[in-house]
């Protein structure tokens, strides 16, 4: 007798909160008693079709007596009358219950002190149908612009060097014998997409702790990731996932690449951190392997790509590097779309003293028998007093435009003012909206 009340009683229980879970559904501000109508109105619609479909008996008498009203109503107002305001109606209901539907996925979507979700949804579509272009460089030069193209296309792949054995990224490489990650860290944070908490997280670098300080989140997040699962392109891809990154981040190839100067002297200088050190002037750089395979991926963008661009960054350090894997220079070297070189404003220390414009086109052509691109953006007016001051106890100056030497060796001259000039930082870099801007133009033929 006891088990059986137990039992009454759990089964009454268990229905009472099944109903109350149901009831949940019509609570005031859901905006879906409305909406239930609405569906309930459809289901009679679509039984009342089915029935007449099936010439059920009891439908025509329902038709019938729906004449009937019809009729009498005709007789009290005229049809002219009638007619405009069930039409009226009838489209005041449609359109009011479309403009509800899409604003109740509005209000779920949108979020406070985000754009509109329609201008959302706009930008989108605009850039999703951008020119497909690729980007080729490394350091903080690629990553710098890739902040301002993703304005204007989602088609975008940054093809990054794996030559970097300093810092975070060498230490990672040293002890954990995974690919460096830095500058593939700072090219998902510059097309990510995501909200800027995540993106600072990603880029924040610990101050103190053993075995963590230097490195920064990113880096580690990626080395986790390529452990997990198996290499550095899966790994880059689930990242860009997390990050909803506005396109494609490749590593240029997947081997152990080492750099490898040799100096006017006749020094040969191993180690990517090592050469800007060496106090001299480099010759030429060449990397170990002496072939490393390409990344199949980074290839089929560049020959899918509508426009090309190589740069900025250090010259044999983070551009060349690329263009040291085979298939990747050859299939720059055979593209028929445009192709530009983005040409450092300041030298290098270690790197590129006293070098001209020409002198850095001169440095990537003696990479590739064939011209890797058609022209060269270069900055129109030098940095302030104050900048070349500072850069100058750095032993950095201003590259030169020579124009006819560049005319000589057949590339196209596209001057425009792109600096980015920080006087509390202390550094000048390219403007990445100005260089998109700038490329953009040139691309659609305004500068050829």
């Amino acid at each position: 007798m006891v088990k059986q009340d137990m039992k009454k009683f759990l089964k009454i229980n268990w229905n009472s909160n099944q109903i109350n879970h149901w009831f949940k559904w019509l609570s005031p501000g859901l905006s879906i008693k409305r909406w239930l109508l609405v569906s309930a109105l459809g289901v009679f619609l679509t039984t009342l079709g089915l029935a007449i479909w099936s010439e059920l008996t009891p439908t025509y008498h329902l038709i019938q007596l729906i004449s009937k009203g019809i009729e009498t109503i005709a007789r009290i107002i005229p049809r002219y009358v009638s007619a405009p305001i069930a039409i009226i109606l009838g489209l005041f209901f449609v359109f009011w219950g479309q403009l509800r539907t899409v604003g109740s996925i509005t209000e779920a979507l949108h979020h406070e002190g985000e754009e509109e979700l329609v201008d959302t949804l706009l930008a989108y579509r605009r850039l999703n149908r951008g020119p497909k272009i690729v980007a080729i460089g490394g350091g903080t030069g690629l990553s710098t612009i890739l902040r301002g193209l993703k304005r204007y296309s989602a088609n975008i792949t940054a093809i990054v060097t794996v030559a970097d054995d300093g810092g975070s990224s060498g230490r990672l490489r040293e002890q954990m014998g995974v690919l460096p990650p830095g500058d593939i860290r700072n090219c998902l944070a510059a097309l990510a997409d995501e909200e800027k908490l995540l993106t600072e997280l990603f880029q924040y670098r610990f101050q103190a702790g053993d075995g963590l300080n230097g490195h920064s989140f990113g880096n580690l997040f990626l080395t986790a990731m390529s452990e997990v699962t198996g290499d550095l392109e899966r790994a880059i891809a689930a990242s860009s996932k997390v990050l909803a990154v506005r396109g494609k981040v490749f590593p240029a190839t997947l081997s152990d690449v080492r750099l490898q100067a040799e100096m006017t002297d006749g020094r040969v200088i191993v180690g990517e951190s090592n050469i800007s050190k060496a106090e001299g002037q480099i010759k030429q750089v060449t990397c170990i392997p002496k072939y490393p395979e390409a990344l199949p991926a980074a290839i089929k963008a560049i020959k899918e790509a509508d426009l090309i661009i190589i740069g900025p960054g250090s010259l044999y350090t983070s551009v060349i590097p690329n263009l040291l894997v085979p298939d990747i220079r050859n299939a720059v070297a055979k593209s028929q779309s445009p192709r530009l070189y983005i040409c450092n404003i300041m030298t290098e220390h270690g790197e590129t003293d006293g070098y001209s414009v020409s002198d850095h086109i001169k440095a990537i052509d003696a990479v590739a028998p064939e011209k890797l691109f058609d022209a060269v953006l270069v900055h129109r007016q030098p940095p302030s007093a104050e900048s070349l001051m500072r850069y100058a106890k750095e032993n950095s100056h201003p590259v030169f435009v020579d124009r006819e030497e560049i005319a000589r060796i057949g590339r196209r001259i596209v001057l425009a003012n792109v600096i980015d000039e920080n006087e509390e930082k202390g550094y000048v870099r390219h403007d990445p909206h100005r260089v998109a801007r700038v490329a953009f133009r040139w691309y659609s033929g305004k500068w050829r």
